[in-house]
Formats: C-alpha cells, structure tokens, sequence
C-alpha cells in the first residue's frame, strides 16, 4: 500500500487555477494553439501558464499566496504576459465553461504522454472534455482536517456552482442548462461528488484500492468536485465554471477561501455538523446547473425551499467577521453583485438572441474578459 503524507500549511495559502479557452482572432472559433502561444511565454513562467488536455486551452496557476490582494497581482501579471503572446500568434483569451459552436470533435490533444494515456484509457469521455473552470486552493492544516472539510463544503457546493454557471452552449446548441460543463465533468468515472470519507486514512485506502485494482492510474485521476491535495496541502474547490472576468473569479476565490476557513475554525472549536442527505446535495447541485442564480435550492437544515441570491446574502453576512479576519470584504462582497445580476450563461444567452450569431457571443466575453 502507497503511503500518502499529507503536507499541512500552517496558514491558509490560497492559490488559483483559470483556464482560458484560445479562440481565433478572426473567426472566433477555438484554435489548436497552444504550443505556438506557450514558446512565446518567459521562462520564468513555463510552470505557471501551461498546456492543458487540449491544444485550444491553456492553465494560469498562481503563487502560492497569502491574501486575496496577491491573487489579483499575480493574475493580473500572468495575464498580461499570456495575452501579449496569445496577441501575437492572432488568437484571444475566451473567458467561458464551453465554446458555444466548436466542436470537441476538431479539437486536438495536447502531445503529452500523460495526456495520451488518459485519452486511451477514457476515449471519447476524455476527448470531450473542451471544457475550461476554475480550481481554488486553500491551506488547511492537517489531513483528518481536509476530509472533514470536503465533508463539511458538499452542501455550499451548489451555490458556487449557481453563482459561476457560465456553459450555456454545446456543440452549436443552447443546452437548456446554465451550466453544461458541469455535466461534461460528470461523465468521468472520477468527478463529480465525491464519496463520504471519515478521516485521512479511509481517503489514503480508497486511492490504494482504486490504484491497487486498476480503476486509476495514478491519484491524478480523481477530478471531484472538491478534493484534497496532500501535495500542496490543501482542499481544493473544483465546481465552478470559469467566470467571465477577473472580478467574478476574486470573488469566488473570496468565497471559498472565506468558506474553508470558517469550517476549519468550527472543526477546532468542536461545532457539531448537522447531517446533509446526499440526495439533497445531488438536487441542489442539478437545480444550479440548470437554472443559475434563479434556482430555489434546498436548505440543509430547515429542508425548505431558498433562492440562490437568498443563500449568497445569508453566506456573505456570516462570512463577514472572517473575510475581516482575511482581509478580503471587498472581494467577498462582489458575490452579493453575482448573485443579483444574470449569471455569465444568462448573459450568453441573451447576446445570442439579439445577435442570432455564436461568433458575437465570443468576441463579447472576449471583450469583457479582457476590461
């Protein structure tokens, strides 16, 4: 049996991961570019903006940070350098879960051992994934801790879900859904919610016995929704599509880091968690996929009915005193502005239906990504 260590952070770092779809100048259509993009990219930043499954996407990873305020210097920089290169090979940054008229089928696989064999091994569940999200990290201190915290956040991930739905299109077509990257996602045998675990031994078995019998590979295959990382130790938030500007990625990254800390805070002092039914997670987290900020979602302790811009403003307000602590008010309160507004999908939609053309939608978001 493989050992795993976790590796705690004494405070709780957080760090970033956005993936940018690359699309056409011109045509906006998605463009197997990355290569070309990635040679142009500063040494210094070779592992910090990087290639993905996919030649028509890339991933920005930050820093480890200490604050919000570092998170949004560090984006902001790397974006500057990854948007003069993508400039020069005449392609943009697409802010967006999916692209709404190219299909997976012309999409070609970056050349990568590691790339070619989760292909060989998932086919056509893997060479659909032209999907682009955001993964947040936040430090925790112990891995009996991450557990119960990847227990304790289930039921809050469907309002980061609601608030980030940004996948209204697939394959030339509006889904229905605000979020379609999220059932994409869900057709990995190894996403999704993850199973109920105790404690950091029951997680180290699980990834023994899903390596030991063949189901994966290597612990790099598990893509839950919310997971712990023993590498970097830390709990990592993976639901949200990728927003449509970097304001709305801060203040997601507020939320879960404010999210994470408030839950490690209540484990220390022995708060009691009430039991969520994982049927209830399993309805909210599809009533957010399909309606965005206009879901009613189930509460997990009354069981009654809530609306999504409700729940933001009751989390925001309890999350307040550690957003103070962190100091990051002023990015948790642009959720309450998420949460008031159409989301990302919506807004997609709408253009779409004054415009009546895909390629509008694109250079769009391109344009508000880019403000």
């Amino acid at each position: 049996m493989t050992r795993l260590e976790f590796n705690p952070s004494a405070q709780p770092t957080v760090g970033v991961e956005i993936e940018l779809a690359l699309v056409d100048a011109k045509t906006m259509a998605l463009c197997s570019k990355n290569a070309a993009i990635l040679n142009r990219i500063p040494k210094k930043y070779a592992d910090k903006i990087k290639p993905e499954l996919m030649q028509c996407y890339v991933e920005i990873n930050t820093e480890v940070c200490k604050s919000l305020a570092e998170v949004e210097t560090d984006l902001k920089k790397k974006l500057r350098v990854l948007s003069k290169a993508t400039a020069a090979e005449n392609t943009r940054l697409y802010w967006s879960g999916t692209h709404p008229f190219s299909t997976w089928r012309e999409q070609k696989i970056t050349p990568n051992e590691r790339y070619m064999g989760l292909v060989n091994l998932l086919q056509d569940t893997a060479r659909q994934l032209v999907t682009f999200g955001l993964h947040v990290h936040v430090g925790v201190n112990s891995g009996d801790k991450a557990i119960m915290i990847c227990d304790r956040i289930l039921r809050y991930l469907p309002i980061l879900l609601a608030l980030s739905c940004n996948s209204p299109f697939w394959e030339g077509r509006v889904t229905g859904l605000h979020s379609w990257r999220s059932k994409i996602m869900e057709g990995l045998p190894t996403a999704g919610l993850p199973p109920l675990m105790r404690n950091w031994s029951e997680y180290v078995w699980l990834i023994n016995h899903l390596i030991d019998t063949g189901y994966i590979e290597s612990i790099r295959e598990i893509w839950w929704d919310v997971r712990p990382h023993h590498t970097f130790g830390t709990v990592e938030v993976r639901i949200c599509d990728m927003p449509g500007s970097l304001d709305d990625t801060l203040g997601l990254v507020a939320l879960i880091q404010c999210l994470i800390c408030t839950l490690s805070d209540q484990i220390d002092q022995g708060i009691y968690q009430h039991d969520c039914h994982p049927m209830l997670i399993r309805q909210n987290k599809w009533h957010a996929s399909r309606y965005g900020i206009g879901a009613q979602l189930v509460d997990s302790t009354s069981h009654n009915l809530k609306s999504v811009p409700q729940i933001a403003e009751e989390l925001v307000e309890a999350l307040l005193p550690m957003a103070e602590h962190l100091n990051c008010v002023a990015f948790l309160k642009r959720v309450l502005d998420m949460a008031h507004r159409p989301t990302w999908a919506q807004r997609q939609m709408d253009l779409l239906g004054r415009t009546g053309d895909p390629a509008e939608v694109v250079r769009h978001l391109i344009a508000e990504g880019a403000d």
